[in-house]
């Protein structure tokens, strides 16, 4: 079965083509990770997953989504991280990584609250992206970047890059979805700027890969850099597939390794027609046109499904998020139903033949 087979990615072998997704959890103090993620992220990686990936991890304070986000600003946050990594490690996983800036859609709740967004009153801060377009009507107007912000942003990448390789993760993604900050500068509809970095599709694409190419220099040579975008923002005039590609070719260019291939997120009122496997084309599309690897999330729940979709050639790999959050042993149940035969953890081998 393709699903269980291994795969290369620069020096690093991935067991299967099974990768759990960034999920945030929202349960940070400072951004400083804890027991929960501890035993959230090892969980997955005891249950048989090749790749798991912590959470959208801020750069700065001020590039979180809430406060209660994951961070990696600080050399401090990185050691709070290796403990996690170590355990990861040992169950024979790779430890992943995310790191973010939420640009306009910063300084919000967490969703059991609403997400509604916080005032200074209320432990918020003052968003900031390309453009002064909120996010909705009841947001505020995020402040317009100027070169010194970019600079700025662009070092604290790399510096988070520096501190996730020191914290043990052996994979780094970078987030350019779901209306966060890079995702902003490359969508016409939040990038109105009248600089050098937006107007065309070749200016909206200029911090974007800064960034790439800012943390491609510092992250080693033999370690995979992913990164995952939105493919479309589902509206008409918006960021679409056509200039994913245009992108994607972009980023390969530059020494990105893997596409991890979502949608949305850019604008409240999009209409997307979400349902089982609803991203597979695009990691399809983008993998046949570039000839990069690409990953496809999104509603994927059966092992048949899984296994389609990489066998069939429309993705090297499955990210996978909501089952993941139902079933942290998917893995291990998959590899039954698909007739594989995969190592257990040695502590739970007595209930693998039932």
């Amino acid at each position: 079965m393709k699903l269980f087979s291994p795969l290369r990615l620069r020096q690093k072998k991935f067991k299967n083509r099974i990768f759990v997704s960034p999920m945030c959890q929202y349960s940070s103090e400072d951004g400083m990770p804890n027991n929960w993620h501890l035993v959230h992220l090892g969980s997955r990686a005891v249950g048989g997953a090749a790749l798991v990936t912590v959470e959208a991890t801020a750069v700065s304070r001020e590039g979180r989504i809430s406060p209660w986000d994951s961070g990696m600003w600080s050399d401090e946050h990185a050691g709070g991280f290796r403990r996690i990594t170590a355990f990861v490690k040992a169950q024979d996983c790779i430890p992943g990584i995310q790191l973010a800036h939420a640009g306009r859609k910063a300084s919000i709740d967490v969703p059991w609250r609403g997400e509604e967004p916080l005032s200074p009153e209320q432990g918020g801060w003052q968003p900031i992206a390309p453009s002064p377009v909120p996010f909705q009507e009841r947001s505020p107007a995020p402040a317009e970047m100027t070169p010194q912000d970019m600079e700025e942003v662009v070092f604290q990448f790399r510096a988070a890059a520096e501190r996730s390789l020191e914290a043990g993760f052996e994979v780094l993604e970078l987030h350019m979805a779901h209306g966060y900050l890079l995702h902003e500068f490359l969508s016409p509809l939040s990038n109105q700027r009248k600089d050098d970095f937006g107007g065309s599709l070749e200016n909206r694409e200029k911090f974007p890969l800064e960034v790439a190419k800012k943390v491609r220099e510092v992250w080693p040579e033999s370690f995979p850099l992913f990164v995952r975008i939105s493919c479309t923002d589902w509206v008409e005039g918006g960021w679409d597939l056509a200039q994913s590609i245009d992108f994607c070719r972009r980023l390969k260019d530059l020494g990105v390794d893997l596409i991890d291939c979502s949608s949305g997120g850019l604008v409240p009122n999009a209409v997307i027609p979400a349902g089982p496997g609803y991203h597979i084309p695009f990691s399809a599309a983008i993998r046949g046109e570039i000839g990069i690897p690409t990953g496809a999330v999104g509603f994927i729940t059966e092992p048949v499904q899984a296994e389609q979709t990489v066998a069939t050639g429309q993705a090297d790999v499955v990210f996978m998020a909501r089952e993941m959050l139902r079933d942290p042993y998917w893995p291990l149940h998959a590899a039954r139903a698909l007739n594989v035969d995969i190592p257990w953890p040695k502590q739970y081998g007595r209930a693998k033949q039932r």
